[in-house]
């Protein structure tokens, strides 16, 4: 501890408890249905604040004032995921860059529109000069979602119009971001493992002629080396989390920086940062950190009884990281099922059946199974409840080799396609300021003189 540290701990160490207790809110402010904590309903329905045309989540109907639960269904511009993700299966093509088209121009390419798209992307992807040495080489950081973040933010400075909030100028800013983001990821991550893991530095640079999946793995990995099978994979799971509405976290917090007129890289770089929350994007990586704590400490993968037993104790808060959280299960909209995770879940028994790890994969079918019910139980939940996305796309990740370091900034890549159409949106459509209010829980008091107090 430096001097400063030590003035700090003598100036505020003795006030953290009167600070707390300034910053309590009793829960009873909260009971009106004027005030809608967290944007939600009381029955915790969204608070509808716009319209869209860029994607579509559905986990439930309203009949006659009620919640109906159906299975989740979601859209990107109308299509659902199930049919672009088996289009692109069947006939054995990289879809993510159709994705991102259709999802910034609002349309389906045409052969000629999407290889134009291609190129135009395969020629952003290098970063600009000078900028791996000066913003990623020289300021090594131990997250790369901060680096991310950062690097976004940097990008403003490279930029020769970065202010001009035209649609031209933010479509031009939003392909470069879509192009940029998996060599930034991928460079952050390996300076990280350089100074802050010892590991040796190497840093590949795109090639133009691969899709951004086959990049990120070239990228990513020492040898740059990948099958066509794993590139493709990983193509799927960016495709599943392109796009999630304009009421997902991030989406919205891009939406409400874009409201204020800001330029686009203060726009997505405040995204990121709210994808890098553990209770958002964050959450996949959480799921891996539970997951291996279950099998650290459950002995029988097999013997259900265990398993219920380990997860009870999760949700007690008495193992894992105390949160009393079964990371994985649950989701604000959808209710009998995640479309994503169906999906994930099929992939990842796929590859779990081709790599060996069969016993993993029905694992975490356990935890699914068994710990549904008993979160229901613990919060007398009437309305069904299911595995999210992110209970299973950590699995599959591991199975491609990627580190649990890498999974909020994969889903920040893939992500970033959605966020721009937001982006683009708000900023041509809405023209009016996100402005939501607070009910203040301080009554008026005098002022009174330093003397006095």
């Amino acid at each position: 501890m430096d001097k400063r540290d030590e003035l700090y701990a003598e100036s505020f160490g003795s006030l953290y408890d009167r600070i707390r207790a300034e910053y309590n809110i009793d829960e009873s402010n909260y009971r009106s249905d004027s005030i809608k904590r967290g944007l939600r309903n009381s029955d915790g329905t969204a608070v509808i604040v716009g319209v869209t045309k860029i994607g579509s989540v559905q986990g439930y109907l309203i009949v006659d004032g009620e919640r109906v639960p159906i299975p989740g269904r979601l859209y990107y511009r109308g299509y659902a995921i199930e049919d672009i993700l088996n289009a692109h299966r069947q006939a054995g093509t990289f879809g993510y860059e159709e994705v991102a088209y259709l999802l910034l121009m609002g349309t389906l390419p045409t052969a000629e529109q999407l290889s134009h798209f291609h190129t135009i992307l395969a020629q952003w992807q290098t970063l600009p000069s000078g900028f791996f040495e000066d913003m990623i080489l020289k300021a090594p950081s131990p997250d790369v979602m901060n680096k991310l973040s950062r690097s976004v933010l940097a990008m403003y400075s490279y930029d020769e119009n970065p202010d001009d909030t035209s649609l031209e100028n933010i479509l031009r800013q939003c392909i470069q971001l879509i192009a940029r983001f998996p060599t930034i990821v991928a460079s952050a991550y390996r300076v990280k493992r350089h100074y802050y893991d010892g590991k040796s530095l190497n840093i590949h640079i795109p090639k133009e002629h691969l899709s951004l999946a086959e990049n990120f793995l070239r990228l990513v990995r020492s040898d740059k080396s990948y099958t066509d099978e794993e590139a493709k994979l990983l193509d799927l799971m960016l495709i599943l989390h392109a796009e999630h509405g304009g009421g997902n976290n991030s989406a919205f917090v891009c939406r409400t920086l874009s409201s204020s007129g800001t330029d686009t890289y203060s726009a997505i770089a405040g995204a990121v940062g709210s994808l890098k929350g553990p209770l958002h994007g964050g959450a996949n990586k959480k799921v891996m950190e539970m997951f291996e704590d279950i099998k650290a400490n459950v002995k029988d993968y097999s013997n259900e009884t265990e398993v219920r037993d380990y997860l009870v104790k999760l949700l007690s808060g008495e193992a894992g990281d105390r949160s009393g959280k079964i990371y994985g299960l649950g989701h604000a909209v959808y209710t009998i099922s995640d479309p994503r995770a169906v999906l994930l879940k099929q992939f990842a028994e796929e590859a779990a059946e081709k790599n060996g790890r069969l016993e993993e994969f029905k694992l975490l079918e356990s935890v699914e199974r068994l710990g549904i019910p008993l979160i229901m139980e613990q919060k007398k939940l009437q309305i069904p409840m299911c595995a999210n996305v992110d209970l299973y796309s950590g699995l599959v990740y591991s199975m491609l080799g990627i580190p649990a370091e890498l999974l909020t900034p994969l889903f920040a890549i893939a992500r970033i396609a959605g966020w721009c159409a937001h982006r683009m949106e708000e900023a041509l459509t809405c023209n009016r300021l996100i402005r939501p209010g607070y009910k203040s829980a301080v009554k008026p008091r005098p002022y009174v003189a330093i003397g006095d107090r």
